[in-house]
C-alpha cells in the first residue's frame, strides 16, 4: 500500500531532488492530508528539523503547520527526532508513529563500537513503545546515510537494517541517489532488505509508476510516495485498488463498513470497479452478487454511506471502510445489519450529527434550530448550575447531565468543535503524563 508523504520546508509543502534541489512548492497541507488520508497512512516530514534549521526553542517554520495537521489522519512524523522528549511530544500531539533517522545511528563509532545508538533506541522504545518506532535505513550506494544524507556510516545497508529491527516495528528504506529523480527505486536492494528482516518494510525514493508499486507490494513492501503523487505520475486511487489481493478472494474483496464511532454497520463485497466508484463518488459502492452489478448502498432508500476513508488489512484481502451513514443501514430499517433495533444507540457523535442536521435542515418546531450563540451559552451555565446545585438523586444527575451534554454539544457545533477534537485533547493530556 502507499503512504503519501507531506514534506515541509520553510512553512511550505515541498518536493526535493536528492534531498537538496527544490522541484515544487505548495501551500495546501490541510487539503492534502484530507485527501491522502482516504487511501492510507500519511507521513509528515519536517525537513528543517532534519537540517537543524530551528530557533532557540527548537521549533521550525513548519512547527505550527505540523501541529495543525497531526490529528487530521493516520499520521507518522519524521525529520530531526533526536530525543525521547521530542518523540513523546509528537505522540501527544497526535502522531501515531515517529520516524527516527540519524539519531538511530552512531556516526562516530570506532572499532568495536556499535554503529547503532542502542541506548537511545532502547530508551525510546521504553518511553513510547516499540510499535510506535520507525527507523530510517537511508542509504547512499549501499551504506547507511545520516546527518540529512550528507554523510554515511561504515555499515552495509542490510547489516544495519538487521540490527535496527530489534528496536522498531517498521523500517523505512530510502534510496537517496534515486530520491526525487522519478527513475524507479533500487529493486535489488529492496529484495535484499525484504529477505533479511521480518518487520514491516516501507520503500521510498524514486518509485515512479503503478507497476513498481504493485511489484513492491507482491514482495511484501509498502511504498512511501512523494514526487510521483505531486507530479501526477501515480494516482492514490489506482494504487489502493491495484494493491488488493483479488486472486485470493476470487475477485471480490469483503468490505466492512463502520461508523466514525467504530460501530460495525454492514458487510458487502467489492471488485475493482466498485472500489473505483466508491472513491470517485464518495459513496460506498459494492458488487451485488444478487443483482450481478455494481450497487451503491442507498441508491433505493437514499440512506447513502458517505465515504471517509478505507484501510486494507495486512493480507490485502479485506477492507475496512469508515463511513458516515445517512439513516438506517439495514434493509429492515435498522441502523446496523447486526442489530434489530430501528435506531442507533445514542452516543456523543450521533447527538452531534443530529444537532448538525437540525441546523442544516431546520424542521418546523425544532428547538435546536432556535438556539443562537448567546442563548446556548446561557443554557450551558443554567444546566451546569442545576446539575451541581439541584440534582440530589441518581436519576436527577442522569437527567441534568443529559441536558448539559446536549447544550455543550450545541455550543461545540456552533464553534466548529467536534467530539473527536475533545477526545484528541484528552488523549494528548494523557500521553503527556
Amino acid at each position: 500500500m502507499v503512504i503519501a508523504s507531506i514534506d515541509m520546508k520553510d512553512g511550505h509543502v515541498v518536493q526535493l531532488k536528492n534531498g537538496k534541489d527544490l522541484v515544487l512548492q505548495r501551500d495546501d497541507a490541510e487539503a492534502l492530508i484530507s485527501d491522502f488520508n482516504k487511501y492510507g497512512e500519511v507521513a509528515v516530514i519536517d525537513l528543517d528539523q532534519a537540517l537543524r534549521n530551528t530557533d532557540e526553542k527548537g521549533n521550525t517554520k513548519n512547527t505550527e503547520l505540523l501541529k495543525q495537521i497531526l490529528r487530521k489522519g493516520n499520521v507518522r512524523v519524521g525529520g530531526g527526532i533526536r530525543s525521547v522528549k521530542k518523540a513523546r511530544e509528537l505522540i501527544s500531539l497526535g502522531a501515531e508513529k515517529v520516524i527516527v533517522g540519524s539519531a538511530a545511528w552512531n556516526a562516530d563509532a570506532k572499532d568495536g563500537e556499535s554503529f547503532l545508538n542502542e541506548e537511545f533506541l532502547q530508551e525510546l522504545c521504553d518511553a513510547i513503545g516499540k510499535q510506535r518506532v520507525i527507523i530510517s535505513v537511508d542509504a547512499i550506494h549501499g551504506k547507511i546515510a545520516v546527518k540529512g544524507w550528507t554523510e554515511t556510516v561504515d555499515i552495509p545497508l542490510v547489516e544495519g537494517a538487521k540490527q535496527a529491527e530489534k528496536f522498531c516495528s517498521e523500517l523505512l528504506f530510502t534510496c537517496v541517489e534515486k530520491e526525487g529523480c522519478m527513475q524507479g527505486t533500487d529493486m535489488e536492494a529492496c529484495r535484499a532488505l525484504r529477505n533479511a528482516v521480518n518487520c514491516r518494510l516501507v520503500v521510498a525514493g524514486g518509485v515512479n509508476n503503478l507497476e513498481q508499486i504493485v511489484e513492491l507490494e507482491k514482495i511484501g513492501c509498502d511504498v512511501q510516495l512523494g514526487m510521483a503523487l505531486y507530479t501526477g505520475a501515480v494516482n492514490l486511487k489506482d494504487a489502493f485498488v491495484n494493491c488488493l489481493n483479488y486472486e485470493k478472494t476470487d475477485g471480490l474483496i469483503p468490505v466492512i463498513a463502520q461508523s466514525p464511532a467504530g460501530e460495525v454497520l454492514m458487510l458487502g463485497y467489492a471488485n475493482k470497479e466498485a472500489f473505483e466508484k466508491s472513491f470517485d463518488t464518495g459513496r460506498l459502492t459494492f458488487f451485488s452478487r444478487t443483482k450481478n452489478r455494481l450497487w451503491t448502498k442507498g441508491e433505493e432508500s437514499h440512506h447513502y454511506l458517505d465515504l471517509i476513508k478505507m484501510r486494507a488489512d495486512c493480507d490485502r484481502d479485506t477492507v475496512l471502510a469508515t463511513v458516515f451513514p445517512n439513516g438506517g443501514v439495514c434493509h429492515t430499517g435498522s441502523y446496523t445489519c447486526f442489530n434489530a433495533e430501528p435506531g442507533a444507540k445514542s452516543n456523543l457523535e450521533r447527538l452531534y450529527a443530529t444537532i448538525a442536521e437540525r441546523f442544516a435542515n431546520p424542521r418546523p418546531g425544532s428547538y435546536t434550530a432556535t438556539l443562537d450563540a448567546k442563548r446556548v451559552r446561557e443554557k450551558v451555565m443554567e444546566e451546569a448550575e442545576e446539575l451541581t446545585d439541584e440534582a440530589e438523586s441518581r436519576e436527577d444527575v442522569i437527567w441534568e447531565a443529559a441536558d448539559l451534554i446536549y447544550f455543550v454539544s450545541v455550543l461545540m457545533y456552533k464553534e466548529g468543535v467536534t467530539w473527536q477534537d475533545v477526545y484528541d485533547e484528552l488523549d494528548r493530556r494523557h500521553k503527556e503524563k
